[in-house]
């Protein structure tokens, strides 16, 4: 399964991507730079920016992502970022991808993550990617 994050100028999402050792896609910081192409199913890894309200928890380049029809057609879970600071909305942008776009929320985190949380991402990636692929199976016997 294809991961595909975004990381703000704390950099914690991107630290936390890049000790799970995986494979994946950033989206540009940058508001207007050219998103990359995604062509296959993914689960999407969101730091939360809301305030303390849970207002504008989701980064504006992950809507943008979203708001086109083809990668959101492919998003098949959201594993959430944030910080325990803020109580209710923490790891909230999780929340709100996964209302909006009809996917589970599959993880939550703290900051950039605990050798514990990266474990569980991993194993829970491989055992979601599984699922995903026997369902695939099943839709075409």
């Amino acid at each position: 399964m294809q991961l595909v994050y975004f990381s703000g100028g704390s950099g914690n999402t991107a630290r936390m991507v890049g000790r799970l050792g995986l494979p994946a896609t950033r989206l540009p910081r940058q508001a207007d730079a050219v998103m990359p192409r995604i062509d296959r199913p993914f689960v999407l890894i969101c730091p939360t920016y809301a305030d303390g309200m849970g207002r504008h928890a989701v980064p504006r380049q992950v809507i943008r992502l979203l708001n086109d029809p083809h990668p959101r057609a492919l998003l098949r879970g959201v594993i959430a970022g944030g910080n325990r600071n803020f109580g209710e909305t923490f790891a909230c942008a999780g929340d709100v991808i996964s209302a909006k776009c009809g996917v589970p929320v599959l993880y939550r985190f703290e900051l950039a993550g605990t050798d514990t949380d990266l474990s569980r991402i991993r194993s829970g990636l491989a055992r979601f990617g599984a699922a995903q692929e026997d369902s695939q199976c099943l839709m075409q016997a």
